[in-house]
């Protein structure tokens, strides 16, 4: 697993050079690229020693154009949804207040739908997903940026959060031993045949997760790049709703999964605590 994630690390890192890079990006780096590329110099080499790797930084540009790209794609949902929400009201809800609430409920309901009534209660980490990629995702139609997500650490980096969140969420709600329970089949006597194949199966979601969100997103980018090169006007304005479309479907897509990985490790808690409720409701009229 190390070994293939390092070599499509290194793909996604060469994939995000192939960009011109962004006049923003060089003013970023003009302003804190020294300072930045010393701290590097101090800790980095003895990191990549540890993995026995070699550090090779880049002094032109020690803030890679990912790296900048998300921060703003951060500062842009931040800052947006603050703009998008503006003075809530019951009474007279503005436009902006009306699209952000088809928005929420839209949301709300795919969760209810494929987790369960208690789903709402991960709706902060499903929201962050769907604002930040799908923000990542368009910034790649805006003259002047790239789309964070067109390199492939950007999504590896959302794709483990997404397999560390809901691997958390089945342990706090199952319990360890439930939890590994799950991994094991429904019958214990094939538990040794089917847990490592469980294991392995699960952790290939985050190559799954990642490939998927990177390869959509960074073709669209380089076939806009393409042939954006080879004609100045028309087809690339014409393959912008084609872009638009990648965009928000890849988004769509990352954020589904993660609902359905969080509702498969909470069914059986959230059955357990149906039954027990049932139990106490029978014991009670009883």
């Amino acid at each position: 697993m190390s070994v293939v994630t390092s070599m499509l690390v290194a793909v996604g890192a060469e994939a995000g050079s192939a960009h011109h890079v962004p006049a923003i990006v060089e003013w970023v780096n003009d302003l804190l690229g020294p300072p930045v590329f010393r701290w590097q110099q101090a800790i980095l080499p003895r990191l990549y020693g540890l993995f026995g790797a070699e550090w090779h930084g880049d002094p032109n540009l020690p803030i890679p154009t990912h790296v900048v790209m998300f921060f703003i794609a951060v500062l842009i949902s931040t800052v947006g949804l603050r703009l998008l929400l503006g003075r809530l009201s019951l009474e007279s809800p503005s436009p902006r207040q009306q699209v952000f609430e088809l928005l929420f409920s839209g949301l709300r309901n795919l969760m209810r739908e494929n987790i369960g009534p208690h789903g709402l209660k991960y709706f902060p980490m499903i929201g962050t997903f769907a604002v930040l990629i799908g923000v990542c995702n368009l910034m790649g139609l805006i003259p002047g940026l790239v789309a964070p997500t067109a390199n492939y650490n950007v999504p590896l980096a959302l794709a483990l959060l997404s397999f560390l969140y809901y691997n958390y969420v089945g342990l706090k709600e199952n319990g360890l031993v439930e939890y590994l329970r799950h991994f094991a089949g429904p019958v214990l006597a094939i538990a040794p045949l089917f847990f490592p194949v469980e294991i392995v199966s699960n952790s290939a979601r985050i190559i799954s997760l990642s490939m998927r969100l990177f390869w959509n997103i960074f073709g669209d980018e380089t076939l806009a790049s393409v042939f954006s090169q080879i004609v100045a006007w028309g087809v690339p304005v014409l393959l912008m709703p084609l872009g638009l479309f990648v965009a928000l479907m890849q988004t769509f897509i990352f954020v589904m999964l993660s609902i359905i990985y969080i509702g498969e490790v909470t069914q059986h808690a959230e059955a357990s605590t149906v039954s027990r409720v049932e139990l106490q409701e029978d014991v009670a009229h009883a």
